[in-house]
């Protein structure tokens, strides 16, 4: 296991780069799929890191709690070297509910992932509908919790979710997400 810091050169008020993937629900999936919400929280994860199976429940629970934000998980990791990861046995996990996203989604080729500049599992990315596309307000931690086994005391996801959908400034400090190296592919 490689430990990263999210590390994306994505900056506040860029849009998000487009993409189409496979979800595990059966449908393919673009940023145009989630047209009808206030805000987009795209995850880059994975089923087998530690530090993203920590943020698990935490990801369920946002799904369930804001109706008005998406939250999309992607696995972008390289599921030969890594069957956990796999696209079958992310459906697996879904289905098991260990993974109860709004999409599951599988990023094959990783242009996805390079395209956002995400490093590590999870790395985060929040974006609020603003003129028909969805903009960067908040790349960062999603909690304090830097270890898998810590307890988290501070949610910042929750605080730049609550500052986005209340229509002021998401004014936290970008501290950069921690956990697993995402698996490239060999070039």
């Amino acid at each position: 296991m490689v430990l990263l810091d999210s590390d994306s050169d994505m900056q506040k008020g860029d849009v998000a780069p487009d993409f189409e993937l496979p979800g595990v629900d059966g449908n393919t999936y673009s940023l145009d799929d989630f047209d009808d919400y206030e805000g987009l929280l795209l995850v880059f994860t994975c089923n087998h890191c530690p530090y993203a199976q920590a943020k698990f429940d935490l990801l369920n629970e946002l799904a369930t709690e804001y109706d008005e934000v998406a939250v999309v998980g992607v696995n972008p990791n390289d599921a030969e070297e890594y069957p956990d990861d796999s696209f079958e046995a992310m459906k697996e996990w879904t289905e098991e509910g260990r993974i109860q996203y709004d999409a599951y989604l599988r990023d094959e080729s990783q242009a996805v992932a390079r395209a956002y500049g995400a490093v590590c599992t999870p790395d985060p990315f929040l974006f609020e509908r603003e003129d028909g596309d969805f903009k960067l307000v908040y790349q960062g931690r999603l909690d304090d919790a830097m270890n898998p086994d810590a307890e988290p005391t501070r949610f910042h996801i929750r605080e730049a979710i609550d500052a986005m959908l209340a229509g002021e400034a998401v004014d936290l400090e970008w501290q950069p997400s921690q956990g697993c190296s995402i698996k490239w592919k060999d070039d």
